[in-house]
């Protein structure tokens, strides 16, 4: 049995013979001090990302099994996108710059965090008829179609890759901001629903295409990010009624081409807004936020029983502690692990503060304790 066996066996309540060791990758400082550290080369370092030859490597020196997030990304949002381009250089140093998505954003020297959001060109429908919707037509160039070829078969491969199918909502609050989004859809909802129903399109079109040319992946994914620590950055009740459909069009549609695991990456609390993806075909939750208010599987189980799945909800502060709270961190998972249906991986990319003999006892400790 190998690891994508191993991993969509637990997903899918089979037997299994041990439990793989999931990541989700890394911040890119982490891999810079590690290799400062001289754990890694600086090419590894350098040139990480998600599924490629670097990341396998970088796994195999830590002791994982596989990167989660292994999926094949096609382009689903602004194409072409926007020059990224300096629009004023303030005394303190920082920059207000406009990125790709067409957001004035303040980038400083060294900082670590997400750049502020000053401005946003997508204010209107006129903005959006003129800048945004030529952006957002669906067509074959947005896809690698030569990288999609090189995907190895089922039986040649050792871990699961998914399908990922594009975001519905937390792109589109990306582009036109928290606020900015929240008076469109009081000012003008018919606009909203037209965006909505203009970037679901193209991820639609997009998954179809490759599930037309490729239909071996072994689940799909999406991506929003829409809720924070207290709660959804959007109305349950909206979301439900406006943004789910689109989802149930995207999932039947995996569905119908043998892809049973639907996975989905919201950061926050998203309990007011799991019924929403459960209903509409979404079964796998991930990550699943520990850090701040503990939240973990076992309710959501409770709530929606075992066609809920989920990846996630490992703890990776203690990361930076002692071996003893891996331990300790591992141990408190064992009932959820009994659960099924579940695979523990680090919620979020590993953080600079992780030590790196600590990332590999809390694999090989994983690997003793969910072993035969």
């Amino acid at each position: 049995m190998n690891n994508r066996e191993r991993a969509l066996s637990i997903l899918n309540y089979q037997s299994y013979d041990q439990m793989p060791v999931v990541h989700f990758g890394f911040w890119t400082e982490t891999l810079q001090k590690w290799a400062d550290e001289g754990h890694l080369t600086q090419d590894e370092a350098s040139s990480w990302a998600d599924g490629n030859q670097a990341d396998l490597s970088i796994t195999r020196k830590l002791g994982f099994d596989f990167n989660w997030y292994s999926c094949f990304h096609w382009d689903s949002m602004l194409k072409p996108s926007f020059e990224p381009h300096l629009v004023r250089q303030n005394s303190n140093g920082s920059r207000e710059v406009m990125n790709v998505d067409g957001v004035i954003v303040v980038e400083k020297d060294d900082a670590g965090s997400i750049p502020t959001e000053v401005e946003h060109l997508l204010k209107d429908r006129k903005s959006w008829e003129l800048h945004y919707l030529p952006k957002m037509q669906w067509s074959q160039e947005r896809i690698d179609w030569n990288a999609l070829k090189k995907i190895p078969p089922r039986e040649e491969r050792t871990h699961p890759i998914g399908l990922h199918c594009g975001s519905l909502w937390g792109r589109i609050r990306d582009i036109a901001g928290l606020v900015g989004l929240s008076y469109l859809m009081a000012d003008d909802s018919s606009l909203v629903d037209e965006i909505l129903e203009t970037t679901s399109e193209v991820c639609y079109q997009g998954t179809k295409a490759i599930l037309e040319q490729y239909d071996g992946f072994d689940f799909a994914h999406f991506w929003e990010d829409i809720c924070y620590r207290a709660g959804p950055l959007i109305n349950p009740l909206f979301f439900h009624t406006r943004v789910g459909p689109y989802y149930r069009r995207i999932t039947e549609l995996v569905n119908s081409h043998g892809i049973q695991i639907v996975s989905l990456d919201c950061d926050g609390k998203i309990d007011k807004l799991i019924p929403t993806w459960f209903e509409n075909g979404v079964n796998t939750m991930f990550p699943i936020e520990v850090g701040v208010w503990g939240a973990n599987i076992a309710p959501w189980r409770a709530q929606f029983g075992k066609g809920l799945r989920g990846v996630g909800g490992v703890n990776k502060v203690v990361l930076a502690r002692e071996r003893a709270d891996v331990k300790a961190e591992i141990e408190r998972l064992r009932p959820l692990v009994e659960l099924g249906g579940y695979l523990p991986c680090f919620d979020h990319r590993i953080a600079p503060d992780a030590k790196w003999e600590n990332v590999q006892y809390y694999a090989e400790h994983l690997q003793r304790v969910f072993g035969n």
